[in-house]
């Protein structure tokens, strides 16, 4: 292991950072710091104190970050600490200086155990920085050039083959412990030769490896994220390529085939050939839960079996799903062809090539009894289920375990916790000088173990991780069999091999993620009684189930702050999906009439149009309103509904509640209240004050015209003044 110092020398702390770090985003950056973290802490069982500058101290992971003016020291075997027969002893002696200053000069000297390491106790011991009870003495020395600010310097020591220190080594697990003698005090780090037995049992060994794309807060890839990650160098892309060629058993998330095939045609380029590429491997494989979701959570929080996935559906465009046209074209009489495109169904899209069904992977540690004993019980296409536990959490602890076991009824693979942890260490190390320790120790973990086993199979992983390079992924799986009392082991091999009766010892989910998972659940509850208003539910309830399933993704646990306020836009889109549905909050209303519809408003936020019935409900006799109004509210608008109204007796002021629900009768929205003045009488008054208006002016016009006839007949009736006959001056005439 390794020792870290203020430059000063004074006191000496656990800590480390990869010389050269890959370009990776920070969510990932924490995630690799974080992780490396929680390793050290399971390498070492528990930690070790802090060590003085003069005190052996256990090797940090080389991923961690080393705390601001300090100075870390770091041994590494190559070849993973094996020395074959005849050949030499090489070491690299890395110094990692993140103070302002310049490291002085100094000196490296290499010291062998005389006695080997013949217990995993002993050996975890001596890795976690507890020298106090191990001889060694010094076998070559280099020295140790200045160091800059904020550099990493390497400098290489070997020990011929022909030394005596070698040549007369018995087969075994060897202490080695690195000194860098300095100005301001002495660093130390431990790390193990392995000189590998020749001959005898050779121990079968499965190493299981995950496929993941880590930790999302969607329920698929989109198609920009999948162009990164499969493109050469990105993520998927270097996973792939660590594995191929290798016996590794994978551990696919079936979420990202699934993210390519939603894309039909529109997949990007490097996403569709790095499917093809992962359905071609000959690799046994296996699906985990869809986006890695955490099992033992799930199962905590009181479901009986973990949740799946419902529909993709909505993640499918049918511009992606062209219809092909039959050739030749059908005759008359044959079926015509489809209409709409043909997605291809929730199985096909999960489909991870194949592999055994029913293999359950929880987090590290977190399955209790009661987990594997629910999990023992869902077994598929009638073949029985198989949960991967580590050996830390059986009956074995500490000891070796053969792989195939059982608790009660239930089926187990148990996977070595010390080698595994050593592994993942590993193959999260970029820097080549750096990644030796963490792979000498599993490489000496795994001797013991295999001595142990005797022909007994034997399981290893490669832990979840991100941003791995293809070369410590590989470098990490190939340790499994490098060694001369080592073979590759199928699947099919652990799983017909004579299970071994266990226990598991007390283990559980982190508490947070539990409760986290039965308010996820809550929240889909809501979610799919709200989605009724839709002619298909699935449209909500599929994206739904997808992105809660990546919320409890196992990517998550090492970043909880991150995975905290990932929860929390979670439930917080939930209630905006809730709440996309409503009524427009109504205006004071004047009712002046005995019948008359009131208009309102739906609101619709959704893509899609839903059906609703707005129930309308007076708290006064005074107005009879039609109780159940259906809507059919279009996407993305604001669609007007019409209540019939009609007054009774009296006047007065009416409350009325409107509600929308479902056609299955559930309360979409909350509830709004609109206040009606009721003025119903007015009606009569009006209509009577206009019948005598309208009564007057007829009588009016009856009068007029009487009175003109009157006034007519009047005028006819009176006399002419006319001359009398003989009056005027008389005629003249002769007399």
């Amino acid at each position: 292991m390794a020792a870290t110092s203020p430059l000063s020398g004074m006191t000496a702390r656990r800590t480390g950072e990869p010389a050269v770090p890959r370009p990776v985003s920070r969510l990932r950056r924490a995630a690799r710091s974080a992780a490396a973290a929680l390793l050290a802490g399971v390498l070492a069982f528990g930690g070790a104190p802090a060590a003085r500058a003069d005190t052996p101290s256990p090797s940090p992971s080389p991923s961690e970050t080393a705390d601001p003016g300090t100075v870390s020291f770091v041994v590494s075997p190559v070849s993973d600490g094996v020395v074959a027969p005849g050949g030499p002893l090489a070491v690299s002696f890395t110094v990692v200086n993140s103070t302002a200053f310049t490291a002085p000069a100094g000196r490296f000297v290499l010291e062998v155990g005389t006695t080997p390491l013949t217990t995993r106790p002993a050996l975890d011991a001596w890795l976690t920085g507890d020298t106090a009870r191990v001889t060694t003495r010094p076998v070559t020395s280099t020295e140790a050039d200045p160091v800059e600010p904020g550099a990493t310097v390497t400098s290489g020591g070997v020990v011929a083959s022909d030394d005596r220190i070698l040549t007369d080594r018995a087969p075994g697990v060897y202490p080695l412990l690195a000194r860098y003698e300095r100005p301001g005090g002495e660093l130390v780090s431990t790390s193990v030769m392995i000189v590998p037995r020749t001959g005898g049992t050779v121990t079968p060994v499965a190493v299981v490896v995950p496929i993941t794309a880590g930790p999302l807060t969607a329920g698929l890839l989109t198609a920009d994220e999948l162009s990164v990650l499969t493109a050469p160098g990105g993520s998927l892309d270097e996973q792939l390529e660590a594995v191929t060629n290798t016996p590794a058993i994978l551990a696919i998330d079936p979420a990202i085939p699934a993210s390519i095939r939603v894309l039909g045609d529109a997949a990007p380029a490097a996403a569709t050939e790095w499917l093809d590429r992962l359905m071609l491997l000959p690799n046994a494989r296996f699906a985990l839960q869809f986006g890695d979701a955490d099992v033992a959570s799930q199962l905590a929080s009181g479901l009986s079996a973990p949740l799946q996935p419902t529909s993709l559906q909505s993640y499918m465009d049918a511009a992606d799903f062209p219809v092909a046209t039959p050739t030749p074209e059908p005759t008359p009489g044959e079926t015509a062809p489809p209409t709409e495109p043909e997605y291809p169904d929730l199985a096909s899209l999960l489909d991870v090539g194949g592999g055994r069904p029913a293999v359950y992977w929880p987090v590290g540690g977190s399955a209790d009894a009661d987990t594997v004993a629910k999990l023992g019980k869902l077994g598929a296409d009638d073949v029985a289920s198989l949960t991967l536990v580590p050996s830390a959490t059986t009956s074995a602890g500490a000891k070796t375990m053969p792989a195939a076991a059982k608790a009660g009824d239930a089926g187990l693979l148990v996977y070595d916790t010390g080698v595994s942890a050593a592994l993942r260490q590993a193959a999260d190390t970029e820097d080549n000088s750096l990644r030796g320790n963490p792979l000498a120790a599993a490489t000496a973990r795994l001797a013991l173990a295999s001595l142990a086993a005797g022909d007994a199979p034997l399981l290893v992983t490669v832990d979840r991780g991100a941003d791995r390079s293809r070369i410590s992924l590989a470098a990490a799986i190939g340790v499994a069999t490098q060694l001369p009392t080592t073979r590759a082991a199928s699947l099919g091999e652990l799983t017909v091999a004579t299970p071994q009766e266990t226990k598991i010892a007390d283990a559980a989910p982190e508490p947070a993620r539990v409760t986290a998972a039965a308010s996820l659940r809550a929240d889909e509850d809501e979610v799919s009684s709200f989605a009724t208003i839709l002619d298909d539910p699935t449209v909500l309830t599929g994206p739904q189930r997808a992105t809660m399933l990546q919320v409890l993704g196992a990517g998550w646990v090492p970043l909880p702050a991150a995975w905290e306020e990932a929860l929390a836009a979670n439930r917080e889109a939930t209630r905006r999906t809730l709440d996309s549905v409503g009524i427009v909050p109504p205006t004071p209303i004047n009712f002046l009439t005995s019948s008359a519809p009131l208009p309102f408003w739906v609101r619709n936020d959704l893509p899609y149009p839903v059906n609703v019935v707005l129930y309308a409900i007076p708290d006064d006799l005074r107005l009879d309103v039609t109780r159940a109004n259906p809507v059919v509210a279009g996407a993305s608008s604001n669609t007007s509904v019409e209540v019939p109204v009609q007054s009774r007796v009296g006047n007065g002021e009416v409350t009325i509640q409107l509600q929308l629900r479902s056609r299955t009768s559930v309360a979409i929205g909350s509830p709004q209240f609109v206040d009606v003045t009721v003025r119903a009488d007015w009606e009569g008054i009006g209509v009577t004050v206009i019948l005598v208006l309208v009564g007057g002016l007829v009588a009016l016009g009856l009068v007029r015209t009487i009175l003109r006839r009157r006034q007519a007949r009047a005028a006819d009736a009176a006399p002419v003044d006319r001359p009398a006959s003989g009056d005027g001056p008389a005629s003249g005439s002769g007399s």
